[in-house]
């Protein structure tokens, strides 16, 4: 707030000791939500990529399923097919089928905020099998 004097200068009130450092305070404050939230957006981003590469590995293995001229089995090209990182926290793999494949790959989440180590990416992928077609 601004005031006029008598002879029409302005001045401002003189600031309270008391209010010396309250915005140090006040950001403080605020900073562990900030961090949190940071937190979280990078959990999700960490979910989201565990995710592609379950799905990744799981069109990985079944393309190696169901073709008949694939090289090497299935669960290995899946394993290839991810990060070492995402593999090494846990790596599930399950085939099924008859005529069409179906691979289920399931990797667990990297975590970075405690409490949040059970998070698993499941994803599937199908595709016709060959052998099937051809009477292998």
């Amino acid at each position: 707030m601004v005031t006029r004097q008598a002879n029409g200068e302005s001045t401002r009130p003189a600031r309270a000791k008391a209010d010396r450092g309250q915005v140090a305070m006040e950001y403080l404050g605020f900073l562990p939500l900030l961090l949190l939230v940071a937190m979280g957006a990078i959990q999700l981003g960490l979910a989201a990529y565990a995710a592609s590469q379950a799905g990744t590995a799981a069109r990985a293995g079944a393309r190696t399923e169901a073709s008949v001229d694939a090289r090497g089995s299935g669960e290995s090209n899946a394993r290839e097919a991810v990060s070492d990182w995402v593999e090494d926290g846990g790596f599930e793999y399950r085939r099924t089928g008859g005529r069409d494949i179906t691979v289920t790959v399931e990797v667990k989440v990297p975590s970075i905020v405690p409490g949040l180590d059970d998070w698993k990416a499941k994803r599937s992928a199908t595709m016709p099998n060959e052998h099937s077609r051809f009477g292998f």
